[in-house]
């Protein structure tokens, strides 16, 4: 039989054991890309040492829960959680921006329209000043740069199949991509530096 104080005490550990939990979610951080479609942004920083997660969505826009179907005014984007003391939010900005074509303002790559342009969405003023500071080395080498850099307003997760495309649908996906010459414009852009920081090969 358990003692009543032996018992006391066996809910305070089971208490405290599940107090660490707060604490370990609060040692990851968020950052908010949108590079043209949100499958192949998702699959890129999937493939990124410390990234813990990738949700796919719409921001910017001024509708409330916007669809896929009607989210006009937002652009696809992808909300990134992860572990900083894996990798910096300097290192998600460099494959960020080595993962795009920065410089067209109409889209990305075979998709056309504003709900495909790119933009970083800074989660606090730090990230908002790195992200600038970044804009205007991009722009030195490139000569100019279409992408936005703005303080993140609400992000809106898009629809469950949205969500990991590419590990649900990996024929579609990857023919997809292939189709819409994603990897070909970004290695034209960035030559040897195209997908620096993503490990494995992008498909």
């Amino acid at each position: 039989m358990i003692r009543p104080a032996a018992l006391m005490a066996a809910l305070a550990a089971t208490a405290s054991s599940f107090a660490i939990t707060p604490s370990f979610a609060q040692d990851t951080q968020t950052a908010i890309f949108a590079g043209g479609c949100f499958w192949c942004v998702e699959s890129d920083f999937d493939h990124v040492d410390g990234v813990t997660s990738t949700v796919s969505g719409y921001i910017g826009g001024s509708s409330e829960n916007p669809t896929y179907q009607n989210h006009s005014g937002h652009v696809e984007a992808v909300r990134v959680t992860y572990d900083p003391s894996k990798v910096s939010y300097d290192e998600l900005l460099t494959v960020f921006w080595h993962s795009i074509d920065p410089t067209d303002g109409g889209g990305q790559f075979c998709d056309r329209g504003h709900s495909y342009t790119t933009a970083i969405f800074a989660t606090d003023q730090e990230q908002l000043q790195k992200a600038k500071a970044t804009k205007a080395d991009v722009e030195k080498q490139l000569g100019s740069v279409a992408t936005e850099v703005a303080m993140a307003p609400t992000f809106w997760e898009a629809e469950g199949y949205h969500q990991d495309y590419y590990l649900k649908n990996p024929v579609k996906y990857k023919f997809y991509r292939t189709g819409c010459g994603r990897n070909k414009t970004v290695e034209r852009v960035w030559g040897d530096d195209a997908f620096k920081g993503i490990k494995d090969a992008i498909g």
